[in-house]
C-alpha cells in the first residue's frame, strides 16, 4: 500500500502511518485493479463502498437515453468518489464511474466511517471531519462546472474553463486532465465544433496549444 499517497490525501489528512493502517483495517479496506475504459460503478447500482484512486484516474460520467455523454468530474490519485451514494443505503447511482487508464482503487466501507467504533478513537473523528470537508469541496466543484458551462457559446465555455485552470495552476500555461472528446463531454459541446473553435482561438492569438497543454495570452482580445 502506498502510505505516502494516503497520508497526503485529504481523507487521511493529519494521520500517521500507524493510524492509517488502523483505519484501513477498521473500514474493511480492499483494493481492485481496472483496465482503461472499464466500469467501476454503473447507473442504477447501489453501493456500500466508496473508492479512492491509488493509481490511474476515474471519470464520473452521465449518459442520456440517446447515448450523449457528459463528464462531470475527473478523479486523480489520492482523491475519493462514490462516498455520497455509499453513505445512503439503497440509493441508486445516477452516474457512471469509468477508469480513464489502467487504474487501482482502494475501496472503503462508508457505514464503518459513519458508525464510529466503541472506542471513538481520535483518528476516526479526524476521518469524519475530513470526509465532511471533502463533501463541501465537491459541492464547490459542482458549482464551478455550472459556471464553466453557463455560456451559450463554445468559446465562452472554453475560456471559462481555461481561465479557471490558469488560476488553479497559478500560471497562464497549464495541462488539463482531459483529451479532446472528454473536454467536449465536460463542457457539453460537440467535439468537432469545439475543435474548430480551438483552432479559431489559436489563429486569433488567444491561446497556444500543445496536446493537453494550453497557454493563455496575458492580454486577451475576445
Amino acid at each position: 500500500m502506498n502510505y505516502q499517497l494516503l497520508s497526503n490525501s485529504k481523507l487521511f489528512k493529519g494521520m500517521s502511518e500507524e493510524e492509517i493502517k488502523t483505519m484501513l483495517s477498521c473500514l474493511g479496506a480492499v483494493t481492485k485493479k481496472y483496465k482503461k475504459g472499464e466500469d467501476i460503478y454503473r447507473v442504477g447500482e447501489s453501493i456500500q463502498l466508496f473508492g479512492m484512486v491509488i493509481e490511474g484516474g476515474v471519470n464520473i460520467e452521465s449518459d442520456d437515453l440517446w447515448g450523449n455523454k457528459s463528464i462531470l468530474s475527473h478523479i486523480e490519485p489520492g482523491f475519493i468518489f462514490g462516498e455520497t451514494y455509499a453513505s445512503i443505503p439503497g440509493e441508486a447511482l445516477l452516474v457512471n464511474a469509468v477508469a480513464t487508464e489502467n487504474t487501482k482503487i482502494l475501496f472503503l466501507n462508508a457505514y464503518r466511517v459513519l458508525e464510529t467504533c466503541p472506542n471513538t478513537c481520535g483518528h476516526h473523528e479526524k476521518l469524519i471531519k475530513n470526509l465532511l470537508q471533502i463533501s463541501a469541496h465537491k459541492n464547490l466543484m459542482l458549482s464551478r462546472r455550472i459556471l464553466h458551462t453557463s455560456s451559450k457559446s463554445i468559446r465562452g465555455r472554453l475560456l471559462a474553463y481555461f481561465s479557471d485552470q490558469a488560476k488553479i495552476s497559478g500560471s497562464y500555461k497549464f495541462t488539463i486532465p482531459f483529451n479532446r472528446q472528454q473536454l467536449a463531454d465536460y463542457l457539453n459541446v460537440d467535439r468537432s465544433a469545439m475543435s474548430n473553435e480551438l483552432s479559431k482561438m489559436k489563429n486569433d492569438g488567444i491561446i497556444e496549444i500543445d496536446k493537453n497543454t494550453f497557454t493563455l495570452k496575458e492580454q486577451l482580445q475576445v
